[in-house]
């Protein structure tokens, strides 16, 4: 009996606990989710075009969002999620080819100079994303290192335009821009798997490759999606790496779309509201000079 109030006692130490957690997750996650949708399920202004949140769940309407539905499904939307699709398929297995090597070298292989590669691994959190696509755009133009490694090699004779609306440009953007994300949580759980298990696969008379793919491989998946999920998500909303890297609507994404919306969206109220202050001044006009007519 003594055990059992010492355990509920223990169990109530740890939820108080983990209550800031759950009022932080509660205040910054569910909250602004459900103002994302008090937006997307409101309405819009008839004039400045801006949408006008509903608080009310029980006034919500889902006509835009129905709209939205069958433009993706049938519509002139369909060929932009496809194409999004497809490019973060390409590009997580680009992530993964490039990343799971490096993040097992340095988890399992490297021990001398594991604080270095750390670093360097670390280094591209501390620049802005958008300043490395610039940077990447640079070696990509016709007179960048790109061209001029290829030519140096014999690959190609004259300078390729790789920013010319290339599908397979944005795609290397994606990976490059988002394998450092992808290599941390996989190292994380590479480096804790226990190494008593894979020399018991050794012992057992299995080869190094049958050990990776019975032993290191199935423990490393955990880590293998996290890392998917944490690269995959901010993908599907990217813009940018389009932007810089093509600027064609034969690669546009999701994000794209939503960026020209927001900005049809924004022009429209400014010309709006530059329309309607004109037409003040006018109506201030009319009347000063009615005025001085009357007078």
């Amino acid at each position: 009996m003594a055990l059992a109030v010492a355990q509920r006692r223990r169990n109530r130490l740890w939820a108080a606990f983990a209550m800031p957690g759950v009022g932080w997750l509660i205040a910054f996650f569910v909250m602004s989710v459900y103002a994302v949708m008090a937006v997307a399920f409101g309405e819009v202004d008839p004039i400045l075009k801006r949408p006008l949140p509903i608080w009310n769940p029980l006034q919500w309407d889902a006509g835009s969002f129905t709209t939205v539905l069958h433009r993706v499904f049938g519509g002139d939307l369909q060929n932009v999620f496809v194409r999004t699709f497809l490019f973060v398929a390409l590009a997580l297995a680009g992530c993964i080819a490039i990343g799971y090597p490096v993040a097992y070298f340095v988890a399992r292989k490297s021990v001398r100079h594991k604080g270095i590669i750390m670093a360097a691994l670390v280094l591209p959190f501390w620049i802005s994303y958008l300043m490395r696509m610039l940077a990447w755009t640079n070696l990509l133009q016709p007179d960048g290192y790109v061209n001029k490694v290829l030519h140096f090699l014999h690959l190609q004779g004259s300078p390729h335009n790789w920013l010319d609306g290339e599908w397979y440009t944005v795609v290397i953007g994606l990976v490059y821009g988002y394998v450092p994300f992808f290599i941390l949580p996989l190292y994380s759980t590479l480096e804790r798997i226990d190494g008593r298990l894979i020399e018991a696969g050794r012992d057992l008379g299995a080869s190094a490759r049958q050990t990776f793919v019975r032993v290191t491989l199935p423990l490393s998946i955990p880590g293998l999606m996290a890392a998917s999920v944490v690269t995959v998500l901010p993908m599907f909303g990217d813009y940018y790496t389009n932007t810089l890297l093509s600027s064609s609507p034969r690669t546009n994404m999701i994000g794209n779309q939503i960026q020209n919306a927001v900005r049809a969206s924004a022009t429209w109220s400014t010309k709006k509201s530059r329309t309607t202050s004109r037409d003040r001044k006018s109506t201030r006009l009319n009347s000063s000079h009615a005025n001085i007519s009357y007078a």
